[in-house]
């Protein structure tokens, strides 16, 4: 199945693409595109699904950090290749599309 270049998968393919070498954390991720986590990471999931991102489980000790570990999320060398032609040939979100996003949260 194509993934839908949905308003929200174009902002998270953004973020990623901004550096595609560079690692982001979900809630990393979240807060730069401004979509709630909810949506945020059933993306990222589906992406990674298609084999556009790999994560890896950040390793730490979490009693010493004294938080959770991580998932960090990148692009692959192909999702980088693929997410940059996908927006070049995507319909681009209307202003008021993009306003509702950042009011609602994350739904447009």
């Amino acid at each position: 199945m194509a993934l839908r270049l949905t308003v929200q998968v174009q902002l998270v393919l953004q973020a990623l693409l901004r550096d595609p070498a560079r690692e982001m954390y979900g809630l990393e991720l979240s807060e730069e595109t401004g979509l709630q986590p909810g949506t945020a990471y059933p993306i990222l999931l589906r992406l990674e699904h298609e084999g556009w991102v790999a994560s890896r489980w950040e390793d730490i000790d979490p009693r010493a950090e004294k938080r959770p570990a991580r998932r960090y999320y990148r692009l692959t060398a192909g999702g980088a290749a693929q997410a940059s032609a996908a927006l070049a040939g995507a319909r681009r979100p209307k202003g008021a599309a993009l306003r509702r996003l950042a009011e609602g949260g994350g739904t447009a």
